[in-house]
């Protein structure tokens, strides 16, 4: 006869993702045509830690499909970017690439004219790993431009700043971090 009460514990973790996914025909979001719209429940099982696709349909036969990652153990990071000192008008595009994966993550692509913040974005990051950004900003009229980009190493807490300055604007770059919960810092 050997020890005590043996026991275990599993702890089965759900995650709810909705969706509204919409084509802008006005200026108003109640103008806009919505195309799918619904949620999806992932559970525990399946893939993790690194990118899959998962396909969204309606009613109507459309369909798009979505990437995404479950991460073990992640940070989170919000990107917040500022745009100041616009010398003209110009395109820019941002991209993420996060945790070595090389899924891109689209932050923003659309017309700059005047000194704007863009939206913050919310981005999970495997701990001690890396965020990068790539900006590419050019005028489509004359096609000239400028690509740059951005790498923060991944920490608990605080955030990392960054300017770059270019033919076009100045661009002020925060990643703020967060701790997710269930992550303990090592």
């Amino acid at each position: 006869m050997g020890g005590g009460p043996k026991r275990g514990i599993d702890v089965a973790d759900y995650a709810l993702i909705e969706y509204d996914m919409r084509i802008k025909r006005g200026r108003q979001e109640r103008d806009d045509l919505q195309l799918i719209d619904g949620a999806i429940s992932l559970g525990p099982h399946g893939t993790w830690d690194r990118p899959f696709t998962y396909n969204i349909s309606n009613d109507c036969g459309g369909a798009v499909d979505i990437t995404l990652a479950r991460l073990s153990c992640a940070v989170e990071a919000t990107v917040e970017v500022l745009i100041s000192e616009v010398q003209s008008g110009f395109h820019m595009s941002l991209r993420c690439f996060t945790s070595g994966f090389d899924t891109e993550v689209r932050l923003f692509d659309g017309a700059v004219v005047k000194s704007c913040g863009l939206k913050r974005s919310v981005v999970a990051v495997v701990e001690w790993s890396f965020i990068r950004l790539k900006f590419k900003v050019h005028t489509p009229s004359s096609g000239s431009g400028s690509k740059r980009r951005c790498t923060f190493k991944a920490k608990t807490h605080g955030y990392n700043t960054r300017e770059i300055k270019t033919d076009f604007a100045l661009i002020s770059v925060k990643v703020t971090w967060s701790t997710l919960p269930g992550c303990f810092p090592g």
